[in-house]
Parts: structure tokens; C-alpha cells; sequence
């Protein structure tokens, strides 16, 4: 059923090329910028279709299920179009960033086979307080990353290193949201490990 709120989800997804395209030339601040209005369009969205849908009481079966499949689209993308340009490089340890990403990238994996997992034993995994806190930092940190592309002259002297302000604090909370994935992934895994012969 095409509900507002699941055209307003389906939008995410089909926005998310554009999104890549605009983020596959890391100089082109004007590119960076648009990518940063998009993704945080992209946001307002997922905030949005589940808002319409409780408070029109058109939450749907469709709904539910490609809400989530939505954000991991787009943080895939996100995550996987940076670390192909490079743009997951900084100070001290170069390009060793993309770990922080792999981190996450892995855990949603994990995460999605353990609750289609759970759904066949009708276990629900509900969502944590921490888990918020995840997606949490891993948006600003995207769009931290995205923002330091559109605004490179925004720099500072941390010692001997000149660094991008926005890009810095996007690299320091992707490795935030990276610990509370592997927190949080283990949650879910000892719940999921409860129901395995």
C-alpha cells in the first residue's frame, strides 16, 4: 500500500544514487554541498514517514519493512562512496578510517541475518537505547564527512597537523558509532545465540 509515509521511505531509496554521484568527486564543493542538503533531506524523511505514519495510523507491513532498509541503503552508499575516494583518510593513522566503517558496514550485515533469523522463531529484538545512540553517531558522522568535502577551508592546527574541522569531527564519530556497533551487535548476537541449538 503507497502510504505517504512509504513513498516519503521509498524516496530515500531512490534519492540514494543521486547521493552517490554527487559524493564520487571529492574537490567538487559544490557536488559536497548539494550531497549534504540531500542527505540531510534524506534525514528529515526518515524522521518524517514514521511520524506520518503513527500519527495517520497508516503504519503498513511495507512500511516496517523497508523503513529499515532504507537507512542501511543509505549508509551503505554513504560509507562505501567515501572509502572509495578516500574521503576516510585523516590525521595519525591515514586511511586505516575505513576500518571504523567495515566495522559498521559488517554489523548491519550481522545484525539483519539475526533478526530474519529471529523473525522465523517469531522473536522480536527491540531496539536499544544504545543502538539510538549508534545511529545517532553514525548520521552526524556521515554528514560531518560530507560537510568537510563542501567546506575545505574550514581547517585547524591540531599541533603539526592541519586538519578539516568537519572532517575530523566526522572521523572521530564514525570510530564512536564503530564501538557502540560492536557493543550493541554483541547484544544482539547474545539474544540471538539464546534461541540456536
Amino acid at each position: 500500500m503507497l502510504t505517504l509515509a512509504n513513498l516519503l521511505t521509498l524516496s530515500r531509496i531512490v534519492a540514494v544514487p543521486l547521493l552517490a554521484a554527487l559524493l564520487w568527486w571529492p574537490g567538487w564543493q559544490l557536488g559536497y554541498a548539494v550531497a549534504f542538503a540531500l542527505y540531510c533531506l534524506m534525514g528529515l524523511t526518515d524522521y518524517f514517514d514514521g511520524y506520518v505514519a503513527r500519527s495517520s495510523g497508516t503504519v503498513s507491513k511495507l512500511g516496517i519493512f523497508l523503513d529499515p532498509i532504507a537507512d542501511k541503503i543509505m549508509v551503505a552508499a554513504v560509507i562505501l562512496v567515501l572509502s572509495a575516494q578516500g574521503v576516510l583518510r585523516g590525521p595519525y593513522v591515514g586511511d586505516m578510517h575505513v576500518i571504523a566503517g567495515l566495522i559498521i558496514l559488517v554489523r548491519e550485515i550481522a545484525v539483519s541475518g539475526l533478526r530474519e533469523f529471529l523473525g522465523g522463531l517469531q522473536v522480536s529484538v527491540p531496539v536499544s537505547r544504545l543502538a539510538k545512540w549508534k545511529t545517532t553517531f553514525q548520521i552526524v558522522s556521515l554528514g560531518a564527512l560530507i560537510l568537510g568535502g563542501a567546506m575545505p577551508w574550514w581547517v585547524v592546527d591540531l599541533g603539526a597537523v592541519r586538519a578539516n574541522v568537519p572532517h575530523t569531527v566526522g572521523l572521530a564519530t564514525l570510530w564512536g558509532a564503530a564501538a557502540l556497533t560492536l557493543v550493541t551487535g554483541w547484544d544482539y548476537l547474545r539474544v540471538g545465540l539464546k534461541h540456536m541449538d
